[in-house]
């Protein structure tokens, strides 16, 4: 049925399909701090659920909520010094869910070029007027933004870090935000979560953003080793999607297993941040980077060149188009390998 499209994927050097990858150092998750395969976090876990329900059962809104969702939403709001949050099933979902429920007909949202495909995704599923300004360009945003009080609520979309360019959001972008009281900022922090800001929380903490008319979005499935995400907001936002968010009415709730072990990894960052900054910053300088993703172009066969690296020992992203425009190594300086296989996988790389 869909023999002609998968054969045009081929021709095009854009096919896919899964693999499983043995015995190579691991540069290509976005397990940033190796929280996945924390010993500590999961003892934590196992003896918080031993005996309990691993799984959720249910949808949040049926009997799906437990005091495990409870906890870990009451510390993230005190983290991150919101009002109310709410956990999801994914990332993914967050952003889905977030757009389609939000943005109403006689809204306007404008998304940062680069922002992640869940939140296009889901803002083509509403009726809102749809905007792109260039990426991390002050300038293009405040021009897409210049009739924007003849529209009845405005979104402005971007990413803490940008997941494939490891660039930051500008500091200037969300302080010229922060003072438009019409302008509603949701600020993605999936790859910046434990990777920068003073308590390692994201840009909003590493720029000291005032949380008021932000939406944050955060995923426990990245430096909190776990899965599933969290919506965090004003109350009313956050008691309008548990009324009006498909995404989060119509699904099981994130398993208990899996809301703890985030609650616990958020607990293991806390109490070892000095460790965790000194490892991330001397990854950074190696990198010259502001984040823990390395991007390089590759001008030659990438998927060929990848292969060289694997039977090395090397595991990396290599990233084709659509997703870049142009075929790029993305590496994930996890702190969890060691420095000194970083430094060669550098110079593999480099040349």
């Amino acid at each position: 049925m869909y023999k002609k499209e998968i054969e045009i994927l081929k021709k095009k050097n854009r096919f896919r399909k899964r693999k499983i990858y043995e015995n190579l150092i691991d540069f290509a998750s976005n397990d940033y701090l190796g929280m996945a395969s924390n010993q500590e976090v999961l003892d934590k876990t196992y003896n918080m659920i031993r005996g309990d329900e691993y799984g959720a059962k249910a949808s949040l809104l049926v009997n799906g909520y437990n005091e495990y969702h409870q906890m870990l939403e009451e510390y993230l709001c005190e983290i991150n010094d919101y009002k109310a949050g709410i956990v999801v099933g994914s990332g993914f979902l967050a952003n889905m869910s977030l757009f389609e429920a939000l943005a109403r007909k006689g809204d306007l949202v404008i998304l940062d070029e680069e922002y992640h495909a869940s939140g296009r995704v889901g803002v083509e599923l509403s009726k809102a007027e749809i905007r792109y300004f260039k990426h991390n360009d002050l300038e293009d945003l405040i021009y897409k933004l210049k009739d924007s009080l003849h529209f009845k609520r405005v979104f402005v979309a971007v990413e803490g870090i940008y997941s494939m360019g490891g660039d930051l959001v500008k500091k200037e972008i969300l302080d010229y935000l922060a003072v438009k009281k019409k302008v509603i900022t949701i600020i993605d922090e999936a790859h910046s979560v434990g990777v920068v800001g003073d308590k390692l929380m994201g840009v909003i903490d590493l720029y000291q953003i005032p949380t008021v008319n932000t939406i944050k979005i955060g995923t426990l499935g990245k430096a909190l080793g776990s899965y599933g995400a969290y919506i965090l907001a004003s109350r009313e936002i956050i008691s309008f999607l548990e009324n009006r968010a498909k995404g989060i009415i119509y699904t099981t709730a994130l398993s208990n297993f899996d809301t703890i072990f985030a609650y616990f990894a958020l607990k293991d960052i806390k109490n070892n941040l000095t460790k965790y900054k000194q490892k991330i910053q001397k990854r950074q300088k190696l990198l010259g980077t502001e984040s823990l993703i390395w991007i390089k172009e590759c001008k030659n066969d990438i998927l060929l060149r990848n292969e060289e690296l694997q039977k090395k020992g090397f595991l990396v992203g290599a990233i084709r188009p659509p997703t870049t425009k142009t075929p790029i190594f993305r590496v994930v300086a996890r702190i969890s390998e060691e420095y000194s296989k970083l430094e060669e996988l550098k110079r593999e790389i480099d040349g």
